[in-house]
């Protein structure tokens, strides 16, 4: 059968007693559990009751709330129903949540008591906790779209600006969700844990791919690294997927570590931010039995790019991948063929077609067809590729372009480092200098001289870092990846406050 709704992925062949999504509190301690009968029931009716309500199709629905279970139902019901879902970051700030619902049309809201007053005052409200007032029990089947009719719409960080919208159709969606069981271990009748919010990429199609296979979602209702470290150990789960900041943040819980049993753990996968060997060999220490792996997504193009080689070729250490039948690369800025450097440009099934309401920005990211990732890349002999930084990140140091996630590798080659974030601070003479934050590897005491001594030793003089401060853990942003933006207020404020040092 063809599908033609991305809410219909969810496997129809599971049985209906098998456990749907168990659904855990921020400290790892079990809430109760759906099966995959009671969700499809649910489904059916919050669809149901979304039209009955006298949305049309196309309209759109935001969610603004913490990642439950009724949020994942409700995600799909709306697509079910030919409706538009729009997941808020409701970390953002009052003003831009508001520029989201106007942005994007919303026509409903649904949001838990903790956000509703977020956007109550601007469109009608329906309380998280009131969701059962929306049912409308009975059959339903899921409205058939056009591969280019608009499934969801989510909205970029907004690290440069107001958050843009990205609408991503059911055709696209489909495609990459279709695309992904023959290049990734089965899931059927195993428990995958989702920690990161929902109303990012990451989480939404971690949940996908475990509805499509027939698995059962562990759903924190927000991150800890103790609860997810028990909730992994308790519920006996399978696949991890996460970013680098979340199991650094884990790696530190020695005590939590040392009571649990994470050998059931199978598949472990990070992405989102560079990630060294020897965090590699932190994750097998940390899940010893678990196949590793480093993926790459973003919003506009699709989220998974990379995957085995065609040809067997073992995937080299570091390495995004190849990349995944169907889509196309190049290098901007480097060679049509063989190794090479230079900003990715992907071309995609489940590319976005522009910006909601910014067509300056759409011209400016899509060219021809191409979306300009703003990643710098390199690949090599074999046409694996290698993620070398954003180049939004890069900064001149003397006439010298500094990538920090190379520097982050590098400094996160020492086994004293656990963690590391590099940014730029100004300087008279340099332009700008990079200067690094470090969290070390628990029960180790590093200091400023040695790392600097060893950026120096193991790679470029004009890269290593000018000053090194040590913290207990990294500022995060709403999607759990390290909020730069901080770092660099407090990197010039310290250096200034320091008198500068340069090498």
């Amino acid at each position: 059968m063809t599908l033609t709704n991305l809410a219909a992925i969810l496997d129809p062949a599971a049985p209906d007693d098998r456990a749907f999504i168990i659904q855990l509190s921020p400290e790892g301690d079990e809430q109760f559990r759906l099966s995959y009968g009671a969700g499809h029931q649910r489904i059916a009716a919050l669809a149901r009751g979304l039209l009955k309500h006298g949305l049309n199709r196309g309209e759109a629905v935001a969610i603004v709330a913490a990642n439950s279970a009724d949020y994942l139902l409700l995600y799909m019901a709306t697509m079910a129903a030919g409706l538009v879902s729009v997941c808020v970051n409701h970390k953002l700030p009052r003003d831009t949540v508001a520029h989201i619902m106007k942005d994007s049309a919303i026509r409903l809201a649904i949001a838990d008591s903790e956000r509703s007053g977020l956007v109550s005052a601007l469109v009608p409200t329906v309380p998280m906790e009131q969701i059962d007032t929306l049912l409308d029990p009975g059959p339903f089947e899921s409205v058939a779209m056009g591969p280019e009719e608009v499934a969801m719409v989510l909205y970029t960080s907004g690290s440069t600006g107001l958050p843009k919208g990205v609408p991503l159709t059911h055709g696209g969606y489909l495609w990459a969700t279709g695309a992904t069981p023959e290049q990734r271990p089965g899931i059927e009748d195993k428990k995958a844990i989702i920690a990161a919010p929902l109303f990012h990429m990451n989480g939404l199609f971690s949940a996908k791919m475990v509805m499509i296979n027939g698995g059962t979602i562990v759903l924190m209702t927000s991150f800890t690294a103790r609860g997810y470290i028990r909730a992994i150990d308790r519920q006996r789960v399978d696949m991890v997927t996460s970013v680098p900041t979340m199991l650094a943040l884990v790696m530190r819980e020695t005590e939590e570590l040392a009571r649990a049993d994470l050998d059931c753990v199978t598949t472990a996968v990070t992405g989102s931010a560079p990630s060294t060997p020897e965090f590699f060999e932190q994750m097998h220490r940390l899940f010893p039995n678990a196949e590793t792996a480093n993926s790459w997504g973003t919003t506009e193009s699709g989220p998974l790019g990379f995957g085995p080689h065609p040809g067997g070729i073992p995937k080299p250490m570091g390495s995004l991948g190849y990349p995944r039948k169907g889509i196309e690369v190049k290098f901007v800025g480097g060679a049509e063929t063989g190794p090479t450097q230079g900003v990715l440009h992907i071309r995609t099934p489940a590319l976005m077609t522009g910006y909601l309401n910014r067509e300056t920005d759409t011209k400016k990211r899509l060219i021809d067809g191409w979306y300009d990732t703003g990643d710098v890349m390199r690949r090599d002999e074999n046409g694996f590729v290698f993620f070398v930084g954003r180049a939004d990140d890069m900064f001149q140091c003397g006439g010298e372009n500094v990538y920090p996630g190379e520097v982050e590798k590098l400094l996160g080659r020492h086994p004293d480092v656990a963690q590391a974030c590099v940014v730029p601070v100004p300087d008279e003479i340099k332009y700008q200098l990079p200067v690094a934050f470090v969290v070390p590897r628990p029960g180790t005491r590093p200091t400023e001289d040695t790392l600097r001594r060893f950026a120096l030793d193991n790679g470029p003089a004009y890269a290593h870092p000018r000053a090194v401060w040590f913290v207990d853990e990294l500022p995060l942003a709403g999607t759990n990846k390290i909020d730069r933006k901080v770092l660099v207020d407090r990197a010039v404020a310290a250096y200034a406050r320091e008198g500068g040092r340069r090498v």
